[in-house]
């Protein structure tokens, strides 16, 4: 019988398994049933919770077939076949829509800015500046982190407008700038035009040493994705640190765009970041327990992702050998993402690592694509449709055998927002996150101060709009011919 993949005779785990005729085809009105089935039902993390998944559901072929045609659709099928608090695992209709990370770019005028209620009104709100991108038009105005503005070209900015005016509105705008001091904006009569243009993000917002106690602190905000785009910048940012001496690292995400990523890059960030555990094993996979015994038996390396020692082919990784980092959460109210809960778990095991912010969700999961071909890799992929599956299929754990489905809680609690009339300057005492972070290696406090005293509605954050969903951690695996 077809269902009974080679896939289970090399595991050994089915006892009693039925041949049916190798010749056999799969039905045409069914062709994408059926790979939806057995996609799942090889390497669905959860396969052994799902009745409908189990291998000793159908009896035959006939058997499947009648279950598969019960579905109105495919979509419905794989809908019916996941664990109901799965929201992760996803159906693509097109695989050509799949896409590879780019160089970050934008049409910009590089003001990133916040929205609250005017305290005064119930339609009326105030704009306030968060920061401004290097090298854009705003960089060149007078304009700067912590000021505020309430009316665009002479109009007012509402709950129902300031999206259209500032957002989706005119590319050239003049800003009516605002002195607030929580209850009441007076205008100051200065004004800032702005332009928008296209604008391409650099790799590191802002990197710099930070001398305390007699050692230098790394400070580094990190704005992009991890993909393999800025890995490089980011190795030769190690390096400028290592030859400072740094030992210590803030990395700090708080406007970092970034969601899931590939684990093969988490664990070259891993290695830029460590590097004195030469060829040590950084992630483990543990996949359903088909697979996983599968993988065990036949290429148990496959499981383990290794501190690497390369960047690519022709670029050597400047270990930083850190002893401690301090991660100041990305994320909307500073939640992290799938991808620094899995960075922070697997260095976890090897340094002290310091979370900043609030709460993480516990994304221990990760994913594959999976296309209908014997191997389910891409090369060999049935032509007759473009149908692929990104399943949940295994979840992380560290070297020391530890995983995070519950999430990490912070050793500073941060507020959800930023405080408009306290931000201070990025990279300085004056910013209250860095400084409770600088206060917290010297003395150990972990105390911040208290959240919202104004008690201020937050509408609007133009960082948070960019964040891309949140699709998990993706790995690369070859898988056995199933066929």
């Amino acid at each position: 019988m077809r269902i009974n993949l080679k896939f289970y005779l090399l595991i050994l785990v089915f006892s009693s398994i039925v041949s049916c005729s190798k010749d056999y085809e799969v039905p045409q009105d069914i062709i994408v049933h059926d790979f939806v089935w057995k996609g799942l039902n090889a390497y669905y993390l959860y396969q052994d919770q799902i009745e409908d998944l189990s291998d000793r559901r159908f009896n035959s072929d006939e058997e499947l077939n009648t279950f598969l045609r019960s579905f109105p659709d495919y979509n419905t099928l794989f809908s019916s076949l996941l664990l109901s608090t799965d929201n992760r695992s996803l159906l693509l209709e097109d695989y050509n829509t799949i896409t590879t990370s780019e160089i970050r770019t934008s049409f910009t005028n590089g003001m990133e800015f916040g929205i609250i209620a005017d305290p005064n009104s119930t339609e009326n709100v105030i704009g306030y500046v968060t920061h401004i991108l290097s090298n854009s038009n705003a960089s060149s105005q007078n304009i700067e982190r912590g000021e505020f503005f309430n009316a665009v070209d002479g109009v007012l900015l509402t709950r129902t407008n300031y999206e259209s005016i500032l957002i989706t509105g005119s590319n050239d705008f003049t800003l009516s700038m605002v002195n607030f001091d929580g209850n009441i904006a007076t205008p100051n009569g200065k004004t800032v035009s702005l332009q928008k243009e296209a604008y391409t993000y650099p790799a590191t917002f802002l990197e710099k040493t930070i001398p305390l106690n007699g050692e230098d602190i790394g400070y580094l905000i990190y704005n992009n994705d991890f993909s393999k785009n800025y890995l490089e910048n980011l190795n030769n940012t190690a390096l400028n640190f290592k030859n400072q001496g740094v030992k210590k690292l803030v990395l700090d995400l708080r406007y970092n765009i970034a969601s899931g990523a590939f684990a093969s890059n988490i664990e070259k960030l891993g290695s830029i970041l460590l590097g004195q555990f030469s060829d040590e094993v950084f992630i483990k996979e543990q996949w359903n327990t088909k697979a996983q015994t599968w993988f065990l038996a036949n290429q148990p390396d496959s499981l383990l992702n290794r501190f690497s020692t390369l960047l690519n082919q022709n670029t050597a990784i400047n270990h930083l050998e850190l002893t401690d980092i301090y991660i100041i959460l990305n994320g909307n109210s500073f939640t992290g993402s799938s991808a620094i809960e899995l960075l922070i778990n697997s260095l976890d095991a090897y340094m002290n690592v310091h979370v900043i912010g609030n709460q993480t969700a516990g994304n221990n999961t990760g994913s594959i694509t999976l296309y209908d071909s014997e191997d389910y890799d891409f090369g060999l992929k049935d032509e007759s449709h473009t149908v692929a599956l990104q399943p949940l299929v295994l979840s992380f754990l560290n070297n020391n055998d530890q995983t995070y489905d519950n999430g990490f809680s912070p050793r500073i609690q941060l507020c959800n927002n930023e405080a408009p009339l306290n931000l201070g300057v990025l990279g300085e005492n004056s910013d209250p996150i860095l400084n409770s972070v600088l206060n917290y290696i010297t003395n150990g406090n972990t105390t911040f101060p208290a959240c919202n005293q104004n008690n201020f509605e937050f509408i609007f954050n133009s960082i948070n709009q960019q964040r891309t969903i949140d699709r998990g951690v993706f790995i690369k695996q070859d898988l056995p011919n199933t066929y």
